[in-house]
């Protein structure tokens, strides 16, 4: 399992450095534009294009670090074994919806490339690209819901709320 924690965190690492590329590149068009230097027009194009990337990348890893959303008001009237059933048929549905966002994302990006469609604004290139990180990212978080629907007694403690997380 560690490879598959390094995979997880390899996905929060990438939505972390897109949040940090996006604010420095947007910060950067902003101060340059107040100084009547000029702006530079592909900076919203591709901060709008990376808002997808982070969020399919952050779901699974938040959800391997147990910071997803959760209603703690349940944890504090059910008793644990009631909240594992609950967590547990809570991530089997999440697989099951996890897996068909990305089938249907999957088809729709294969059905882009075989259009040949492509995205024409300052940046021109194929349209594909932009369904890419949606398969990827919902197929992680399908198999992260899945380990936690089928391995409760290795995630059962892992389902407690992470401290200092609200």
């Amino acid at each position: 399992m560690k490879i598959y924690g390094l995979i997880m965190n390899a996905f929060g690492a990438v939505a972390a450095l897109l949040v940090g590329v996006m604010t420095a590149l947007v910060s950067y068009d902003v101060i340059v534009r107040n100084l009547g230097l000029g702006s530079l027009d592909w900076v919203l194009e591709v901060s709008e294009y990376m808002l997808p990337v982070i969020i399919c990348a952050s779901a699974p890893w938040l959800m391997y670090r147990n910071q997803h959303i959760r209603l703690d008001v349940l944890n504090m009237v059910l008793p644990t074994r009631v909240l594992r059933r609950i967590d547990r048929y809570a991530a089997s549905v999440g697989a099951v919806v996890s897996l068909i966002f990305a089938w249907y994302a999957l088809l729709l990006l294969l059905d882009s490339r075989a259009a040949g469609s492509l995205v024409m604004k300052s940046l021109v290139f194929p349209e594909w690209w932009l369904f890419v990180p949606v398969p990827i990212g919902f197929g992680a978080l399908a198999v992260e819901c899945a380990r936690r629907a089928f391995m409760p007694e290795t995630v059962a403690d892992e389902a407690a709320p992470a401290e200092g997380v609200m």
